[in-house]
């Protein structure tokens, strides 16, 4: 079982594979995971595994952690890449999700100007009118799209709603104008008894089709790089990836791949 839990507000900075040097901002609680997808590749666990006792920072906790971090870092002469919303959960949940951003690109400006911001999200929340115009303030809006079969959503990316419709989801992704990332993962394996591979042209052609009607700034493809909840899963392997890769940039689209 993956025990990855993130401390809240600020963690890091760490490494990222696809961003750079990048402080975290983990808008969640501290000791437990709140999503709204439970997803089995997950790296924080099941969500019935990791249920947080503690409350999420406040919207004045995260702006004063982040001064704090930013400013010492300023003063040793080291400035991150990116500030990435991440950590426990769906960061847009945070019902000041809007303000925290206002705050974060304040701090920014003063702090690290070329420090991009980003956001990963898995899109449940971009229909509320005070998310999506926050994500259009930040640099890189990184949306998930895993894939668009419906199937797969329910036994991969487990949607907590029972509404959850990935028909809803695309139109809200292409609502950005092009201010978006989409970012999916590609692995193999199973999960309950069931493949979960969706390197395949099954899953890659309607994924690829839905890309394209978003027409979204990049795309971010990646595989399995933690440990995850169900010990079934196996990572895509770099062949994949480039050819998945490939098939995106051909569209017209720029697409990295991180194996």
């Amino acid at each position: 079982m993956s025990t990855r839990i993130y401390p809240a507000p600020i963690y890091g900075p760490v490494h990222s594979r696809r961003l750079g040097l990048s402080l975290g901002i983990n808008l969640l609680p501290p000791d437990g995971k709140s999503c709204t997808f439970d997803c089995v590749y997950c790296e924080c666990g099941f969500n019935k595994d990791r249920l947080p006792k503690l409350k999420r920072p406040s919207r004045s906790e995260v702006a004063a952690a982040l001064e704090a971090q930013l400013r010492l870092m300023h003063e040793q002469g080291q400035h991150p890449d990116v500030l990435t919303f991440a950590g426990n959960g769906e960061p847009t949940s945070h019902p000041e999700f809007a303000g925290i951003i206002d705050d974060t690109v304040r701090l920014r400006n003063s702090y690290c100007p070329e420090a991009k911001i980003s956001v990963l999200s898995n899109a449940t929340f971009i229909h509320r009118q005070d998310v999506h115009s926050a994500l259009m303030k930040v640099d890189n809006n990184i949306l998930k799209l895993d894939t668009v079969n419906a199937d797969y959503i329910r036994r991969v990316d487990r949607p907590v709603s029972p509404h959850y419709d990935v028909r809803q989801i695309i139109a809200g992704l292409k609502s950005f104008g092009g201010h978006v990332i989409i970012q999916t993962l590609f692995m193999k394996g199973t999960s309950g008894g069931k493949s979960v591979d969706n390197t395949g042209d099954e899953y890659v052609t309607p994924w690829l089709a839905a890309v394209k009607d978003i027409a979204p700034s990049e795309v971010m493809i990646y595989t399995i790089d933690r440990e995850t909840p169900d010990h079934g899963l196996l990572k895509a392997t770099p062949q994949e990836l480039d050819a998945i890769r490939d098939r995106v940039v051909a569209a017209g689209i720029p697409c990295t791949a991180s194996y």
